[in-house]
């Protein structure tokens, strides 16, 4: 089978591109890292106008969707340009509350971008300080949290981590499978997007780092190095999209694994390449360096999905 996307799909791509480029999206990170939601919270409006929350919900809800192929692409994206907040929490919201009593009330608000929402994975809920709902699952049952203990430590700054508590049954019969496959796939799709970044930034800097009177890219080992981290990434593209085709679990594990350690094969060459400067705050490049390995953990960590796999 040979898939590619269509011309529509690819300049939805562009659009989303061009959009987020013009947002100056490290500064949006490094003020939700800070525990200012705001800048955050006009980015997430604008990507509601773009339609990238309608995606994920059913036309009977006023979404579009669920559409996993272009969820895929969007969220490609967002990866590329470190968006920070629950994004793939809150599609994976739209999942689990589908066809429940509590669709009516939350599915509409979350295509028009009015609902920011999260769920755990493992006994962390992202962001939920600047979540407007906080689902938690039981069974088949979902809670909407009470509240959230304090701040946790977490890897990435800007993946703000919390401990919901309590909370009052919404619905019954959610699609709790379903919804964790759609969490594991967007963030593959959130992973492969931070690879690409992590690449692109270390093949310019190395085009321009000169030592010996020359580019260090020009350097074969380092051009190997690169060279290693693309081929990585590039095998993860398309297991990514044809997951987002068949929505089957073991090829999403697949592509979860695959981009997961692309990703971070990449955030390590770019670390390593770029020398000491990589490990400074001050260069954006620290913003995709930490998002690398905890998205490869989150959703279904490397062991978890090579045990679906052969299972």
């Amino acid at each position: 089978m040979r898939f590619l996307l269509d011309a529509e799909q690819a300049e939805f791509g562009r659009t989303l591109d061009r959009m987020l480029t013009a947002a100056d999206t490290p500064s949006v990170v490094r003020a939700w890292a800070g525990g200012d939601a705001g800048p955050g919270r006009a980015l997430w409006g604008r990507l509601a106008e773009a339609g990238v929350f309608a995606l994920a919900v059913p036309e009977a809800y006023e979404g579009v969707g669920p559409l996993p192929v272009e969820l895929a692409l969007s969220y490609v994206e967002l990866g590329r340009h470190a968006v920070p907040g629950p994004v793939v929490e809150t599609a994976a919201v739209a999942t689990l509350l589908s066809g429940t009593e509590a669709a009516k009330e939350w599915l509409p608000r979350i295509a028009a971008g009015e609902v920011v929402a999260t769920l755990p994975s493992g006994p962390y809920a992202l962001d939920a300080d600047a979540a407007d709902a906080v689902f938690m699952v039981d069974g088949d049952a979902v809670r909407l949290a009470a509240g959230y203990g304090p701040l946790r430590e977490s890897a990435d700054p800007a993946r703000r981590l919390f401990v919901p508590e309590g909370g009052e049954v919404v619905a019954r019969g959610a699609k709790v499978r379903e919804a964790s496959e759609m969490a594991a796939l967007l963030t593959a799709a959130q992973a492969l997007g931070v690879g690409l970044e992590l690449l692109r930034r270390t093949v310019d800097y190395v085009r321009q780092r000169e030592q010996f009177g020359v580019p260090v890219g020009s350097f074969q080992a380092v051009k190997h190095r690169l060279a290693d981290a693309l081929v990585g990434l590039e095998f993860a593209r398309p297991l990514l999209f044809g997951a987002a085709l068949t929505m089957s679990p073991s090829d999403i594990a697949a592509a979860k694994l695959s981009a997961g350690e692309a990703a971070y094969a990449a955030a390590r060459a770019a670390l390593q390449l770029h020398g000491a400067v990589g490990y400074t705050e001050e260069l954006d490049l620290s913003l995709w360096l930490r998002k690398a390995r905890p998205l490869r953990d989150a959703w279904a960590t490397p062991s978890a999905c090579r045990a679906r796999i052969v299972a």
